[in-house]
């Protein structure tokens, strides 16, 4: 990364984040930006050096009102939108009640600062304030469950999807709910720095390492009753053998379930199919593979459960995006400049 000189920030080797937080804003939402990016660190080792500085802006620097009962002083007014590399916009009361889908002439104001190739991305109920400025026209978005339908009907042109964690336009990415931005944050630091950083940071902030976007939002059982039957030990089983076949029916007599129950059960606590999962668990196992080690494709294919190069292909294509060697190429070059 270039060197630049900043009136905000103070390290200009690092990604400088900007968290855009306005009036009645959530306090949990702007405690988990600066947890989580706060927490990478260079070679995924807690002596290593900070890979991301974080500040808070508003619209107007001083005291801002929270769902609290007490404020918070932030430092910086928009002109930080400017400097930074990546933009997150925190939710507020405001989104509850908005009427027109167009931004307030402050918010509009702050977001002609920020520089052409910034990343933005909202938190909850932020997406309202990133489609009031047209960055989602056209694209996939999500939001907050509550508040679709009073989204879709000011922002026609977006692509709503209320049930989904979160949304990766490349430069322009929304999450749903508080919860739904530790993960987001968690994926944009994995596409930053690559898995080792982002299973690092989510083993010191004690979540789970990766939930993956097309998660529905709201699982139906998330939390079993101490009575009820659950998969975690079938989960538990499979993790242990991604490299072996496993079926269906052995995760469900993991559990002493029908295979039935056992997919009705796993949805219900999961979001999704036994084998979506599965899957998504081979191509993660890939990706530490292709980032950590020098194995040729068609071996980490085998070593993840894959089967083939070509098997490997499709599927890391569908979940990643990219090929698994361009993969791997570009975790090499940042390597190199970290």
């Amino acid at each position: 990364m270039a060197m630049r000189s900043s009136a905000v920030f103070s390290h200009p080797a690092r990604h400088r984040v900007a968290v855009l937080a306005r009036e009645m804003t959530l306090p949990i939402e702007l405690g988990i930006v600066h947890q989580v990016f706060g927490q990478a660190r260079a070679g995924a080792s807690v002596g290593g050096e900070p890979l991301y500085e974080v500040v808070t802006c508003a619209l107007r620097a001083g005291r801002v009102r929270t769902d609290g009962d007490f404020t918070v002083n932030v430092e910086h007014g928009p002109e930080a939108l400017a400097e930074a590399d990546t933009v997150i916009v925190m939710s507020s009361y405001e989104d509850y009640e908005q009427q027109e889908p167009a931004l307030s002439a402050p918010l509009a104001g702050a977001f002609a600062r920020i520089r052409p190739g910034t990343r933005v991305a909202s938190i909850c109920t932020g997406a309202f304030v990133l489609a009031s400025a047209g960055l989602l026209d056209g694209r996939v978005a999500t939001t907050h469950w509550r508040y679709a339908d009073r989204f879709a009907r000011l922002f026609p042109r977006v692509e709503l999807d209320a049930n989904v964690l979160y949304s990766d336009g490349g430069d322009v990415l929304t999450s749903a709910g508080c919860a739904a931005g530790i993960d987001l944050c968690l994926h944009m630091i994995r596409r930053d720095f690559g898995m080792a950083v982002a299973n690092d940071v989510a083993r010191r902030t004690v979540v789970p390492p990766h939930r993956e976007g097309g998660q529905a939002q709201y699982i139906r059982h998330p939390v079993p009753q101490p009575s009820s039957p659950s998969t975690a030990i079938a989960r538990a089983w499979a993790l242990q053998r991604l490299g072996e076949p496993v079926t269906l029916g052995q995760m469900a007599a993991q559990e002493a379930m029908s295979v039935r129950n056992f997919t009705r059960r796993f949805r219900d606590e999961v979001g999704t199919t036994p084998m979506n999962w599965l899957t998504r668990q081979r191509v993660e196992r890939a990706r530490e593979l292709l980032e950590e080690s020098d194995l040729p494709v068609d071996q980490v294919a085998e070593q993840a459960g894959l089967g083939t190069a070509a098997n490997l292909r499709k599927h890391f294509h569908a979940a990643v995006g990219t090929s698994p060697s361009t993969y791997r190429a570009a975790f090499r070059e940042l390597d190199t400049v970290a």
